[in-house]
């Protein structure tokens, strides 16, 4: 059978089992040995165990446990509070600044532990109901810690961009650098847009206030001593990942030995700050870390058989060779990936489709001339749009966890203003290659 047809089976088997609610590990697996017995010799069954065995045998994966425990540490901690604190005290001036201090802990909250979920949770339990006090719309509120939420993927450390590096066999450090500069642009343009609609309500509020005599809540005033107390317990977590991200910058230790003296550091931190010490909360944490990287490990170990047998039916590689031989700009198949991608992230978790997808897009990404790293922040990009796009969008639902009262449709409403600014933050990515590629061509080897 021609390999394009069995490709196009092997798809629908896959898409399937996937469909079926059942988990992305054990529906990989599954998709994986259904395929490999209609057309495969049933001997190469006995290779599965071997297969997967490989999927994991890397070095590198050691970096995920250590960064997720990292992120743990963080996630349990009041550290959440401090950062919102201290940006609202500073930001509190500017026209939605609220709004856009949200964002800001986001970003960088999402550097101390690379989960969006995790971030959207932590910021979003202190940043909605404030928004809310102060007179923010409901969507916006919401949108704003949905959107800034997704930034956990992008901003280093990145669970993602290490699942890519390893499945793609790119520079983790590497990715890890490309994802700076992309990342503060599209927490720039969220800000941007929260400034501009909360700008132009405050003038409307206004203008209803006098006309009205309603009079507007208080305005809140922090003195320079208040705003540099705020500060204090924010200095020790921004040093450490600025030692993380400068060792890998500066070449002194790889993603795994940066991780794990990260995550030392942190703990250290956080004991010290927090008081989080006694052997019941590190248990609790070692336990969420376990079911976190477990979680991914597996998904790994099957996205790497179902790659296998993409490869030995030779499925993967005629794609590769049918869409680079197209008489079409390569551009036109640059938008038709990431139509798929945002398809794709509607419905599964970003690791699950950079596992699924990598062996299939990384041939044709380099066989059209595209830069491996660059089109990873793409990649991950639109991956933060499926984020907050329904029906699986995972920050979706974590916000309304937060925010219970507030209707999914709301929350869905707020948040598309963000989806377009990731769009437009890929369209500028595709325009200056340079902000995702310069970091990285400046690393000490």
């Amino acid at each position: 059978m021609d390999p394009l047809t069995t490709g196009l089976i092997a798809a629908m088997i896959a898409l399937v089992v996937l469909l079926s609610g059942m988990p992305i590990a054990f529906a990989l697996g599954v998709s994986s040995l259904t395929i490999m017995y209609m057309f495969m010799d049933p001997f190469q069954l006995s290779m599965v165990a071997e297969t997967i065995y490989e999927g994991v045998n890397d070095f590198g994966l050691l970096s995920i446990p250590l960064f997720i425990f990292m992120g743990m540490i963080v996630a349990v901690s009041k550290a959440g509070a401090d950062l919102y604190e201290c940006f609202h005290k500073w930001l509190y001036r500017i026209p939605g600044g609220l709004g856009i201090s949200n964002i800001v802990s986001c970003a960088v909250f999402a550097a101390l532990t690379g989960s969006s979920p995790a971030c959207a949770a932590a910021i979003g339990t202190m940043g909605i109901p404030e928004m809310r006090k102060r007179g923010y719309d409901e969507g916006l509120a919401t949108g704003i810690i949905a959107a800034g939420g997704t930034l956990g993927i992008l901003i280093p450390p990145s669970v993602t961009l290490i699942v890519y590096g390893i499945a793609t066999e790119t520079s983790i450090g590497k990715l890890f650098m490309a994802g700076i500069i992309p990342g503060l642009m599209v927490a720039g343009l969220f800000s941007f847009w929260v400034f501009w609609v909360q700008r132009k309500a405050t003038s409307l509020l206004s203008s209803d206030a006098a006309a009205t005599g309603i009079s507007l809540p208080a305005t809140e005033h922090y003195s320079l001593g208040e705003k540099l107390r705020s500060s204090i317990k924010t200095i020790p977590l921004m040093i450490v990942v600025c030692l993380v991200l400068g060792s890998l910058y500066t070449g002194w230790a790889t993603p795994s030995e940066a991780a794990g003296v990260g995550a030392f550091l942190i703990l250290i931190t956080v004991a010290v700050l927090y008081k989080i010490y006694k052997p019941r909360a590190i248990m609790d944490i070692m336990l969420r870390t376990t079911r976190e990287s477990s979680m991914i490990m597996m998904i790994i170990a099957t996205s790497f058989l179902f790659g296998a047998v993409l490869t030995n039916l030779y499925i993967a590689q005629s794609l590769a060779h049918a869409i680079v031989d197209m008489e079409v700009s390569r551009w036109m198949v640059m938008g038709l990936i990431n139509i798929l991608l945002l398809v794709l992230g509607c419905f599964l978790p970003p690791v699950a489709i950079i596992l699924i997808l990598s062996p299939i897009l990384h041939p044709i990404i380099s066989g059209l001339g595209f830069d491996p790293i660059w089109f990873g922040i793409v990649m991950t990009l639109n991956l933060e749009a499926g984020l907050v796009t329904p029906p699986v969008g995972l920050n979706l639902y974590i916000v309304q966890g937060v925010a219970p009262d507030i209707h999914i449709a709301k929350v869905l409403k707020g948040v598309i203003p963000f989806i377009l600014l990731l769009f437009v933050g890929i369209f500028i990515l595709c325009i200056f290659p340079e902000l995702a590629t310069w970091l990285p061509s400046k690393m000490i080897k």
